[in-house]
């Protein structure tokens, strides 16, 4: 799926997202590079993120890849180097790198357990990288942005069914927490015209965080939308189209009906 936004809106764009070796994170990197944005795709694996990086550029885009642990802040102070160094500044940070249900409970679709049969440690571990992974990226990068005087931050996030469903501990108060993460990092860096929104799929969405066996079936009944949901809002999301957009929580899906809905 192409972007339909104005390809020159985001020539020269310098954008960082992380998880995105795969998934949502690999789909939005795809589109903001085919619409003329620089990329950097991080990742905890070093040789997924370096072969999703590869194929961009194969297809003429400019496109990075490096590891970047989000729960270490020493692994994102080394990214933030590498963007000072090579970049000199970021435009546009996508908050997306996270893990699922299935790091819980492999059978939580099926088979859901309750809140209190959840171990501590896994909890942390989900917590950590999907809600706290957030804010030490944001926290690292907000600097940059901020003497710039300039700067989108992007949190992906997930519908707010998944935040009340049952045997969804701790995925749906990671993203939750991210969600009020965000409206409150946008009211503290309103003040230096850095903006900070929320974006989502609009569903479950064809990636690892659905279990192998299930997803035949989720597609057979149209449950499973394609990560390229994600391309349009996204490309938006860093194009000057969005400058003063902040605190605004988008459903790509959504957006996408709006864009087709406009042009009829």
């Amino acid at each position: 799926m192409e972007s339909t936004t104005n390809k020159q809106s985001i020539k020269g764009t310098r954008a960082l997202i992380t998880g995105a070796s795969s998934g949502l994170g690999y789909a939005m990197a795809k589109a903001l590079a085919h619409a003329g944005a620089s990329v950097l795709l991080t990742a905890r694996t070093a040789d997924a993120v370096e072969k999703a990086a590869v194929q961009l550029q194969k297809s003429g885009c400019d496109a990075y890849g490096m590891i970047l642990d989000v729960r270490s802040e020493e692994s994102i102070e080394q990214v933030v180097a590498w963007v000072n160094k090579k970049w000199g500044h970021l435009d546009v940070l996508v908050n997306n790198a996270g893990i699922g249900m299935r790091t819980v409970n492999p059978s939580f679709l099926t088979d859901p357990k309750p809140f209190y049969t959840v171990s501590a440690d896994k909890f942390r571990d989900l917590i950590d990288t999907n809600l706290t992974g957030y804010f030490l990226a944001a926290k690292a990068f907000a600097p940059m942005f901020i003497q710039a005087g300039k700067g989108k931050i992007v949190n992906i996030s997930m519908n707010h069914e998944t935040m009340k469903r049952k045997g969804f501990i701790p995925y749906g108060p990671s993203r939750a927490g991210a969600e009020s993460l965000s409206y409150i990092m946008a009211e503290d860096l309103k003040e230096h015209k850095i903006t900070v929104n929320m974006l989502l799929p609009g569903g479950a969405t064809e990636t690892g965080m659905i279990p192998e066996e299930l997803k035949e079936s989720f597609r057979e009944k149209g449950f499973l939308l394609n990560p390229d949901v994600m391309a349009d809002a996204i490309v938006y999301l860093a194009s000057e189209e969005s400058d003063g957009v902040t605190g605004e929580r988008i459903v790509a899906k959504d957006f996408i009906q709006r864009q087709l809905n406009s042009k009829l």
